[in-house]
């Protein structure tokens, strides 16, 4: 068990605290890292208002409490209407429960110098008093639980909720921020109105890539993790241009990825109108064991992997696979490569799925393809937006986020573009609409740059054409 709060406990702490609002959790304090000690935890954790104590067992239970006023050395019982217990694993399996406080907030935790977190009179939960020392792989709490005196355990006990022992492998206090709106945008190019969105739709609708290079349409590579929503923004692109919601592409929830072909999806504008000059290419979801690896993207990169072909997890593509394009010209290539990560699971991407991002990013920068990241799902990171998604840029929630994927992914924040997909709508959405064709907009001018230094590279002889595998 990975010892740190994942997004789904954030989720359900945030909706625990007060459900109508996002909350943020800022790591104070970690025993594994900064020690057991009780004069430790006051320095990091004194007067910094509401804060989660989190519990990490040698048997994968996660609990713990929180408080919405500050921790204090200063001897005493301290009230709290809004404090309570929880737990979110037991033994491994998610198992939520809130605990709430059934005294009216009387004596809800105790602050006292030569003592960790305790929670009610009694001591519902007393952590740790002094020091404690690791023991081995964990460390042997000399505090003690009598659940049951302060907070309402709804039938749960000592045992079911903390296995009977204070043996952990972490102690984690994080302090409890709620997202609040900014009072300027972040990005401040975008007005929100039906002639902005006409604009930016003609722009897209009427984009032709650069002369010069015998390219009719610009091919844009989405690549992501299972889920993350690869599928789901061709449709919401598809949407836009077809005049109501569309599921040309298979989406969906499952385990592992429900796109298992290559598809280079063309958009149209209108029923019986042109066909844009550009194509959506989707394929395989990123996951740990299987799914797109990164011999697959350079293949797909290089243009040798036709429409429609089939992925076999079992066999690996190869240029001895059924329909390899031996000889692709540059039309078959790509252009652009769009990431696609959802931004409600940021903090726990799997390490096997990082460790492949980036070896694809090693072979998309070699051929001096641009990379772009689509930050989806972003209503599930930001409240506001789920009933607004022109607060967007005002949402410190997304912008926090945005900073951090660009980060981890290595690329300027000016690459990062939050979008919000068609999931659950019944009908198009103005602002939808706009953030969607934004994205969507600045990704081509990603492709133009890219096919101004290739159209720099003939003008310099640096290469003689561009219709040869490179």
């Amino acid at each position: 068990m990975a010892n740190g709060l994942t997004q789904h406990h954030k989720d359900q702490l945030s909706k625990w605290i007060k459900p109508s609002k996002r909350h943020k959790f800022i790591l104070l304090y970690k025993i594994s890292r900064d020690g057991c000690n009780a004069e430790t935890f006051h320095s990091y954790c004194d007067n910094k208002g509401p804060t989660v104590t989190v519990l990490y067992n040698t048997d994968n239970s996660v609990y713990g409490g929180y408080t919405s006023v500050s921790w204090t050395s200063s001897d005493g019982y301290i009230n709290d209407a809004k404090a309570f217990l929880f737990q979110l694993e037991y033994s491994g399996t998610a198992q939520p429960m809130k605990f709430p406080n059934k005294t009216n907030g009387i004596d809800a935790i105790y602050g006292y110098a030569n003592y960790g977190p305790i929670f009610g009179r009694g001591n519902d939960l007393y952590c740790f008093k002094t020091n404690v020392n690791r023991s081995g792989n964990h460390f042997a709490l000399n505090g003690y639980a009598s659940v049951g005196k302060t907070y309402d355990m709804q039938g749960q006990d000592y045992k079911s909720v903390m296995n009977g022992h204070l043996n952990v492998i972490d102690l984690e206090v994080y302090s409890v921020e709620e997202y609040v709106l900014l009072s300027q945008p972040w990005v401040r190019d975008i007005d929100w109105s039906a002639t902005f969105e006409e604009t930016i739709k003609n722009k897209v609708a009427n984009y032709k890539p650069l002369t010069g290079l015998d390219l009719k349409q610009a091919r844009i590579l989405l690549v992501g993790q299972v889920g993350a929503g690869k599928s789901s923004y061709f449709n919401t692109i598809n949407s836009i241009f077809r005049g109501h919601i569309s599921g040309q592409a298979n989406v969906g929830s499952a385990e592992h990825s429900l796109t298992t072909s290559y598809r280079m999806y063309e958009i149209h504008d209108g029923y019986a109108s042109q066909t844009l000059n550009f194509r959506l290419c989707d394929t395989r979801g990123l996951e740990e064991d299987q799914g797109l690896n990164d011999q697959d993207v350079g293949y797909i990169l290089d243009g040798h992997v036709p429409d429609r072909y089939n992925f076999n997890p079992a066999i690996p593509f190869t240029s001895d696979a059924q329909g390899f394009v031996k000889k692709p010209t540059f039309s078959d290539k790509i252009q652009c490569v769009a990431f696609v990560i959802d931004a409600s699971t940021v903090d726990v991407i799997p390490k096997e799925v990082l460790e492949r991002i980036r070896a694809m990013q090693v072979g998309i920068n070699y051929r001096g393809i641009p990379q772009m990241i689509l930050l989806t799902k972003i209503d599930k990171i930001c409240e506001e937006i789920s009933h607004d998604v022109s607060k967007v840029f005002f949402s410190s929630a997304v912008k926090e986020c945005v900073d951090k994927v660009a980060v981890l992914m290595g690329l300027p924040r000016s690459h990062v573009l939050p979008v919000k997909n068609y999931e659950c709508e019944v009908d198009l959405d103005q602002n939808v609409n706009i953030l969607s064709l934004r994205s969507l907009g600045r990704i081509l001018n990603f492709v133009d740059d890219f096919l101004f230094n290739k159209l720099d590279e003939i003008v310099g002889g640096k290469i003689d054409t561009l219709n040869t595998s490179e």
